[in-house]
């Protein structure tokens, strides 16, 4: 597996057991809600400049795309 590709799964386990714990979520659950309201796409999408910032704005930023696309948490 190509290393870019090991760092930006990697980014994104942390960004996912993050939100998780900012929601008070288990890890999985928070995952399947990421996945269901474009989070982890918006993670692929927009590694490149998420990666660069902090974990709480990442956790933020998926707060945000996650509620644009019907999320309630």
């Amino acid at each position: 597996m190509p290393e870019a590709v090991r760092k930006q799964i990697n980014y994104m386990v942390v960004c996912v057991n993050e939100f998780a714990r900012a929601k008070a979520l288990h890890p999985r659950i928070a995952f399947q809600y990421l996945y269901r309201h474009k989070g982890i796409d918006f993670l692929k999408v927009h590694y490149e400049v998420e990666h660069t910032l902090s974990i709480e704005d990442a956790v933020e930023d998926l707060d945000i795309i996650c509620k644009n696309n019907g999320g309630n948490l």
